[in-house]
């Protein structure tokens, strides 16, 4: 299996439980791994042959950026369906980061692990 990454997009969004979150935007983090067989693209040199992560990432800011999630969990498994379903991508990884949200720490999250099965509706 091949892994295309993409890591550390940051966007803000609305993500939050307490009354001071759903009033301001916090930038969050995303770390994606997905599974792609890139030999084709490779033995091609051609982005039509391949995951093409700039698509992944516009796609990605555009429903963070309007999402509105009180927990992590969610906007992570939002995100592993939006990947996996629109990009036919069979398994993905997605780290989401919360920097700031604990005092003391530098960073909380969220790492979930996805495939299409999951997604069978």
């Amino acid at each position: 299996m091949d892994i295309i990454f993409l890591h550390d997009l940051r966007v803000e969004t609305i993500i939050g439980i307490f009354d001071w979150e759903r009033r301001i935007r916090q930038t969050i983090s995303v770390d994606l791994e997905m599974a792609a067989d890139v030999r084709k693209a490779a033995a091609g040199d051609s982005i039509e042959q391949t995951l093409d992560y700039k698509a992944v990432a516009k796609r990605l800011i555009g429903f963070v950026e309007s999402s509105d999630f009180g927990l992590v969990e969610t906007l992570a498994d939002e995100i592993a369906r939006l990947v996996v379903t629109e990009f036919e991508v069979p398994w993905v990884k997605v780290t989401l980061h919360k920097p700031g949200a604990i005092r003391g720490a530098k960073d909380v999250g969220v790492i979930i692990e996805r495939t299409g099965d999951d997604f069978l509706d």
